[in-house]
């Protein structure tokens, strides 16, 4: 994800980094050319002039501009969506930790509070490893050890396990009588909100916009903007390439930021950050267990300039 500072109204067009630019090059490249080349032939196909009249792409790109906000603001609920599930996880995650740091009792002193807290840590990293398809033993072998590593690495939903481990764990006070039956129910309760976070998260991933809506609109967005030339051919002259090109962007980019939003947990430059997500929940979980916090190299979908 890219973060930035507010920047001068001037040098915000001219960001190249975190647009959606770089991947409309060549769409845009193309349909320059296509006007170009009308321009050159004015309008005429096959010794045909083809006669179009600006004022229906006037209306007709009124209500294309409803369709694609309509468009966006679907792909942006869903990105608002997934940050505040994993902003749900940051919270229940320090209340578990809170909860674990200050039971009396515990079998082993703080070695199980430690135990219980890097498993919720672990948790973090998975559902990271899960969304986004990637491999969690790295992560798992630094915060549970080999033996751990061992009996989830090769797991569908991980996730899921760790929570069943935490739950063991709690039932293992219950069953010793260390720990209050009114504490044991709220730990439990916040074990469901666990689970409703990785479930929320694995709606979001597992249920896209529905694919015939987008092909819908991808045709129009684009045989609207190759049509743009014979329209404005005569009205505009020899500006007719510029103008066509800065109307398809407009269109264009408004349909690639919706796909990229659709996904909010992939790595593309305006998903959410969750690498440094799990890292601020990691280090505010051990400076809770008196730990050093962990120094964190500057990952690829956080960059703050």
């Amino acid at each position: 994800m890219i973060i930035r500072k507010q920047e001068n109204w001037f040098r915000m067009l001219f960001i190249w980094r975190g647009s959606v630019l770089p991947r409309l090059l060549y769409r845009l490249g193309l349909l320059f050319a296509l006007s170009l080349l009308v321009l050159y032939f004015n309008g005429v196909l096959f010794n045909f002039k083809i006669q179009l009249n600006p004022a229906p792409f006037t209306l007709f790109g009124i209500a294309l501009a409803i369709f694609l906000g309509f468009r966006n603001n679907v792909s942006y609920d869903r990105f608002w969506e997934g940050r505040k599930l994993w902003g749900a996880l940051l919270n229940t995650t320090r209340s578990l930790a809170r909860q674990a740091q200050t039971l009396s009792d515990l079998p082993d002193g703080n070695n199980a509070a430690n135990r219980f807290v890097n498993l919720l840590i672990a948790f973090t990293y998975c559902c990271k490893h899960q969304l986004r398809n990637t491999d969690a033993g790295e992560d798992l072998g630094r915060l549970l050890g080999t033996a751990d590593r061992e009996r989830f690495v090769h797991a569908r939903y991980i996730p899921n396990l760790l929570v069943l481990e935490m739950g063991s764990w709690l039932k293992a006070l219950r069953t010793n009588q260390q720990i209050d039956p009114l504490l044991a129910a709220n730990i439990d309760h916040n074990f469901n909100a666990l689970s409703d976070i990785i479930g929320g998260c694995e709606r979001i991933a597992s249920t896209p916009i529905p694919y015939t809506y987008k092909v819908l609109l991808h045709r129009t967005v684009y045989i609207y903007c190759f049509l743009l030339p014979f329209g404005f051919v005569d009205s505009l002259g020899w500006m007719m390439p510029l103008i066509v090109t800065f109307i398809a962007y407009t269109f264009v980019a408004l349909e690639a930021v919706a796909d990229e939003l659709e996904d909010p947990f992939g790595t593309e430059s305006n998903d959410l950050a969750l690498n440094a997500l799990c890292a601020m929940i990691e280090n505010t979980l051990r400076e809770m267990k008196g730990e050093p916090l962990r120094s964190v190299p500057q990952h690829k979908d956080y960059n703050l300039d």
